[in-house]
């Protein structure tokens, strides 16, 4: 090797370095920046009657409601991974395969619809099932929870076990049903 051809190397390693470097500490700040999404609710012992079957999915990711691009990386949150999801009396259980699962009360939850993707996903036509709940009552803004169902009839069948798992008659589309 010769001489040019290692100072070549070393650049080379060396940016490769820097790149890697700015790529954590972007994901770091994101982690800091999305830590105020509050404690995330646990599943109960008891979750309940199931409402219908479990359907096999990808988590595919958190965002604040509404910004899809803003992805929440905080308390796992932005780990995509297969999951197996199924709808009880208690609320939604993503339980995630290789990391923390995702438990959504039903009291939390605020709407369920279909959409063509979010941050990190993008599918064409409502391919995503999104879940928009909200760990505390108190934020208005809430989250919005990507699913990406393994079969495509499995997503219209979740997003009607939620939305009959809503009390409030909020329909799919995050309206008021009419009386």
């Amino acid at each position: 090797m010769t001489a040019r051809e290692g100072v070549s190397v070393v650049v080379l390693v060396a940016v490769l370095a820097l790149v890697l470097w700015g790529m954590r500490a972007g994901w770091n700040h994101r982690r800091t920046r999305t830590a105020d999404v509050g404690t995330l609710p646990s599943a109960p012992a008891d979750l309940g009657a199931a409402h219908g079957e479990p359907v096999e999915a990808v988590y595919v990711s958190t965002t604040r409601a509404g910004d899809w691009l803003d992805r929440v990386v905080a308390q796992d949150l932005g780990v995509r991974s297969p999951a197996t999801v199924s709808v009880h009396d208690a609320g939604v259980l993503v339980a995630r395969r290789g990391t923390a699962d995702v438990f959504i009360p039903t009291s939390a939850l605020r709407a369920a619809g279909t959409a063509p993707g979010m941050a990190g996903k993008y599918v064409g036509k409502d391919g995503l099932v999104v879940l928009t709940w909200a760990p505390d009552p108190t934020d208005e803004r809430g989250l919005d929870t990507g699913l990406r169902t393994k079969h495509t009839a499995d997503g219209p069948l979740l997003v009607d076990a939620v939305h009959a798992l809503m009390s409030d008659g909020t329909t799919t589309d995050g309206t008021k049903e009419k009386s």
